[in-house]
């Protein structure tokens, strides 16, 4: 059973009202400002996330590692800082963890001692416990922006320039299927949402997540989010498996919030058999390195297919590739955006539209390939 985050706060708001309240009534005075904050502790301890509850509270920070009970880091504004924040022992934050992941329907003990979990904001929680960490039991959760993303959001960061955003719209309207690209904590999931929100009303989406990140308003739309084995083994539902099952939802597009082995077979026929405008994210540092990551995935889905066929198949499904980055600064930017325009000798045929260079996104000048998409 989800933990309603409404009720919660109003329970905690009565808490920290009753506890001052029947401190005024015995003592006859106000609490002073230690006082106050042992009250905001014992209440966060009991109802909340202990030492937590502030850097959750906090908007500025996007993710929390708790790297050992008395080691935290957080990571604000794209840079990393440890955080004054400590838990009293290993107990206390076994027993945060246990908060979090059991209203999830989730356990983590000796015989299961790791643990995903989406809290009910969409927030993202991994856990580890002995005997597989060994300094002691950790924790990262990486939070959900309460505010979608949106293109002013990205020049006003100068992340993107004023032609690329107009590139992007148009690859979008023109159903071009799209990858997005990036190491870890880049943001592809947040760019993801922001060019999938540009997709006309009049179609129907239907995304596929491992864990549900993607706030999308849309009106006909279908989330499906993939599910791990219980703690017996059973009952796993594989992202390729429900990739499988969207194509009988009548979907005019599929999103597939991070392409990660066998389903990138699945989702390069579906983009090559009438689900233009197809959108995924992968890792990879290149726009090529990207296209020979996927035909490692399409291996995994066990077909002999020679590689001629499966390049041909990328090359055919995947129209344009953008990747972003984080700079040393911390500043999360588009680094380039790529139009895949075919093979050429097995090779793949790149052309650059977008390359950041002298601390900005500059339009390289390239005729886009399709014609169409710039009326």
């Amino acid at each position: 059973m989800q933990r309603d985050f409404a009720s919660l706060e109003s329970i905690r708001t009565f808490a920290e009202d009753y506890l001052t309240g029947e401190v005024r009534q015995q003592q006859q005075r106000s609490l002073d400002a230690a006082e106050q904050a042992l009250v905001q502790a014992v209440v966060d301890a009991c109802l909340g996330y202990g030492p937590l509850t502030e850097l959750l509270a906090d908007d500025a920070i996007s993710e929390i590692m708790v790297n050992h009970y008395q080691s935290v880091f957080v990571e604000r504004k794209g840079c990393l800082f440890k955080s004054e924040v400590q838990f009293d022992s290993e107990a206390e934050l076994l027993q945060v963890i246990d908060r979090i992941v059991l209203p999830l329907g989730r356990r983590i003990d000796s015989a299961q001692p790791m643990v995903d979990a989406r809290l009910p904001d969409g927030s993202r929680v991994n856990a580890v416990i002995a005997p597989l960490a060994l300094r002691g039991a950790c924790l990262t959760i990486r939070k959900f922006a309460r505010k979608a993303l949106v293109f002013d959001d990205l020049l006003r960061h100068q992340a993107i320039s004023v032609e690329a955003v107009k590139y992007l719209r148009q690859m979008v309207t023109a159903r071009k299927n799209m990858l997005i690209i990036g190491g870890t904590g880049t943001g592809k999931t947040t760019l993801l949402n922001l060019l999938a929100s540009e997709i006309q009303s009049d179609q129907r989406l239907v995304t596929i997540e491992d864990a549900a990140e993607l706030k999308l308003q849309h009106d006909n739309l279908i989330a499906l989010e993939a599910r791990p084995a219980n703690a017996e083994g059973r009952g796993q539902v594989s992202i390729r498996e429900l990739l499988i099952n969207a194509l009988r939802m009548r979907p005019d597009r599929i999103i597939v919030g991070e392409c990660r082995g066998a389903e990138a077979l699945d989702m390069l026929q579906a983009m090559n058999t009438g689900h233009e405008g197809s959108l995924s994210t992968l890792h990879a540092n290149s726009p090529r390195e990207a296209l020979q990551r996927l035909e490692v995935m399409v291996m995994l889905a066990g077909f002999e297919l020679p590689l001629t066929a499966i390049r041909q198949q990328i090359a055919s499904a995947v129209d344009v590739v953008v990747q972003i980055a984080r700079l040393s600064d911390g500043r999360r930017v588009i680094k380039a955006i790529s139009e895949i325009v075919g093979l050429e000798t097995l090779a793949y045929q790149i052309t650059p539209m977008f390359q950041w260079q002298h601390n900005r996104l500059n339009d390289l000048g390239m005729r886009s390939e399709w014609e169409s998409a710039d009326d």
